[in-house]
């Protein structure tokens, strides 16, 4: 049995603000009328954020979808438990600790006295509900995909303030996936996916007027301590330099998503992301189910150049979707060297055995997902017609891209290279194998028996044989199968105003904290 699991209290993040090494300049332009309500002598009671696109939903169980997390998780709704960005380490969220009672039986001791946004209690009844919504339901979560990838579990409440968790099988980190359910009010929808959200978070949502801004409102029941911004007002601009000239101009607090030319100058912070940018190929389709043909397509993308141009130097040169730090990572995992003749000689070899080359693919951009999107999606495009296949591009915003991203997939669209990042912020591969990887994932259109078995042997095991085990399962991956060609590992950029405080971190992406938000001074 596993000792009770005790762990310090509620995350508090550092409210300084992250020093910039090197200050990135360049001119601003004007941006009359674009920002968002209230005007600047409202800043200290409200937060204003611009994002590059409006949240798709804030559906709490499509919570993993990066343009939804970053609103919603740890704002409007919580979990049980949450992982520490900086350490890894697991903490209390709404449970307060947990323990393992056998290889599939978990208790988890709930914390007292929260209330929901509408004032109903949270208890055993309603973590259990929302475990079983996010896993059990038909209502095709992201989350379920993403985090549980088929992994069967019941939830009971056994009195108010205790939970159990029974898992089929043996699962070594239960408390980690719980950390992405994020609980509801048992009253929620169980057959429908829901826009607005109540949760027990520190703000509840006031107005969503759709297309045009988001106001969140600290909520004066919440349990924990209360953030210092009275609101959060959230608008989108896809254009990164606008975004950037909003914070200049003071009609924004927090711009983010910004490429170095988009112009935030000492209003500009970098900061680790943990987002591996990388391109998904249809290897069901001809051309792309020819293993030849999707080597041909790594060999043929320069990531140094795409980095050192279009990325501007930040990031790095990427060969895996587990990057280091993350259990799994293989260290024998390279980026792909770039070796056009190579990649000409492998389509020109498919081509003499019959394979039609000259098919063409379409590559499925999305607007908005990191700076320059579009012109790294080119000079992939110019890559591959130089290496002998037919290509186009295809920039969609992000409501038509999730077609092509999630189960069940686009059909009838002939092959397709998917522009796709994926960030693993829970820091175990199991968070990454099976959803993308796996024959059944949510977010894999492809995969093979033999790589289901590896991933499958990974989930099971623990310590340093998980590692192991993910490792191998990785490297098989980008052997045998080539399922994707990865890009980089990505560096962020925001620009932040001076009155407002806030250090960065890798989960930055994924969730940005308003409680982490402080007025300077």
């Amino acid at each position: 049995m596993a000792p009770l699991v005790k762990t310090p209290s509620r995350r508090q993040a550092a409210s300084a603000l992250l020093a910039l090494g090197a200050t990135l300049s360049a001119t601003a332009c004007s941006v009359a009328n674009s920002g968002p309500e209230p005007s600047s002598g409202a800043a200290a009671s409200a937060v204003r954020i611009v994002l590059p696109e409006e949240p798709p939903t804030l559906e709490p169980c499509d919570a993993s979808l990066t343009a939804t997390g970053r609103v919603t998780r740890a704002n409007i709704t919580e979990a049980l438990t949450e992982r520490d960005p900086g350490t890894g380490r697991l903490q209390p969220a709404l449970a307060t600790e947990w323990k393992q009672d056998s290889p599939t039986e978990w208790t988890f001791t709930l914390r007292k006295g929260v209330k929901f946004h509408d004032g109903t209690a949270f208890d055993a009844k309603a973590a259990a509900f929302s475990i079983d919504r996010t896993v059990n339901s038909k209502i095709d979560c992201n989350v379920k995909g993403y985090v549980f990838g088929g992994i069967e579990l019941t939830a009971t409440a056994a009195d108010d303030a205790t939970l159990k968790v029974k898992t089929a099988k043996p699962d070594p980190i239960l408390p980690l996936r719980l950390s992405f359910v994020e609980i509801v009010p048992a009253t929620t929808s169980a057959t429908a996916k829901v826009r607005e959200p109540v949760g027990t978070g520190p703000y509840k949502i006031a107005k969503w007027d759709a297309g045009r801004s988001l106001r969140l409102e600290r909520y004066s029941g919440y349990w924990g301590k209360a953030p210092e911004f009275a609101a959060a007002q959230y608008v989108w601009r896809a254009e990164g330099s606008i975004r950037a000239a909003m914070v200049k101009s003071d009609e924004a607090d927090v711009a983010i998503g910004l490429a170095p030319e988009d112009g935030a100058g000492d209003s500009a912070v970098q900061f680790p992301n943990n987002e591996t940018s990388f391109l998904r190929i249809d290897a069901g389709k001809a051309p792309l189910n020819d293993l030849r043909v999707r080597q041909a397509i790594n060999y043929a993308i320069d990531r140094n150049g795409l980095v050192a141009s279009v990325f501007a130097g930040l990031g790095k040169p990427a060969g895996q979707l587990v990057p280091e730090g993350v259990t799994g990572h293989s260290t024998a995992v390279q980026p792909w060297p770039y070796d056009l003749a190579q990649a000409k000689k492998l389509i020109a070899e498919a081509k003499a055995d019959g394979v039609p080359t000259d098919t063409e693919i379409t590559i499925i951009g999305r607007n908005g997902i990191y700076p320059k999107a579009a012109e790294a999606m080119e000079v992939v495009q110019n890559a591959l017609t130089e290496a002998g296949l037919k290509v186009k591009i295809q920039m969609l915003d992000v409501n038509a891209w999730l077609e092509y991203l999630l189960s069940p997939f686009v059909k009838d669209s002939g092959p397709v290279l998917l522009q796709a990042q994926h960030g693993n912020q829970a820091g175990d591969a199991a968070f990454t194998m099976g959803q993308i990887y796996g024959t059944k994932g949510a977010q894999s259109p492809y995969g093979t028996k033999e790589l289901d078995e590896l991933i499958a042997a990974g989930e099971q095991a623990s310590g340093e044989e998980r590692q192991t085990a993910f490792a191998k399962a990785l490297e098989y991956q980008n052997k045998d199968v080539v399922r994707d060609a990865v890009l980089a590992h990505m560096t962020g950029i925001l620009a932040l105003s001076k009155k407002v405080a806030y250090k960065p971190n890798a989960a930055t992406n994924d969730e940005m904290r308003l409680a982490e938000m402080h007025p300077a001074g």
